[in-house]
């Protein structure tokens, strides 16, 4: 039986066989004793999303330290409102920052901590997950959205069903308002220029 540690677009954390491409956490330990979760699902502001591999480190991801999450890829963990590791991911946690700065027009590119602040309340409403009105037509390529309670990922004139194996069929993006999955502060990094990494099956 797999952990609870993969989370959807939505941040919901859930129990599957798929583990994904990005690897991350939500600023500590969520986790109980017997590698159940807590019912708050984050420890800190800092959520971050890293590579699967660094530097030879061991981490077990229901031991004592801080619980381990997996995403199917990088559009998928921003969705859920996290962004790259600064330590794991130095290279491209410079490129967001700066891409942050490009979009809000700042002199230089802000600190992790100033980031989490504006993530904090663009991914939350209480527990639950934030959405945000979008109009479609306008979202970067690696924001993601809700239809139907569906999750889509906008790539080009396109939107990509998500699954946690991967992307379907792509259906053409409408025009209109839409419910935004992605916290707007990262959706605007993305159409500041910032490339994520996606899952093959996206443009297979």
């Amino acid at each position: 039986m797999p952990f609870q540690n993969r989370v959807d677009p939505f941040g919901v954390i859930r129990a599957v066989p798929e583990r994904g491409l990005v690897y991350g956490n939500r600023g500590g330990r969520i986790h109980r004793d017997d590698r159940t979760l807590q019912p708050r699902a984050w420890a800190s502001r800092q959520w971050i999303c890293c590579v699967l591999s660094f530097k030879n480190r061991h981490h077990e991801v229901m031991g004592p330290g801080y619980t381990g999450l997996f995403f199917l890829d990088e559009p998928t963990a921003f969705a859920a409102g996290h962004r790259p590791c600064f330590e794991c991911r130095r290279a491209d946690a410079k490129r967001f920052a700066a891409a942050w700065a490009r979009a809000r027009g700042l002199a230089a590119p802000p600190r992790a901590p100033a980031m989490d602040l504006v993530l904090q309340a663009e991914r939350l409403d209480g527990r639950a997950k934030r959405r945000h009105a979008a109009r479609c037509e306008s979202l970067p390529d690696g924001a993601m959205i809700a239809l139907d309670d569906t999750p889509f990922a906008v790539r080009g004139d396109d939107l990509l069903p998500w699954s946690f194996g991967g992307y379907g069929a792509p259906r053409r993006r409408p025009a209109g308002t839409v419910s935004l999955l992605t916290p707007p502060a990262i959706a605007a990094v993305l159409g500041a220029g910032y490339a994520p990494a996606w899952h093959p099956s996206a443009v297979s």
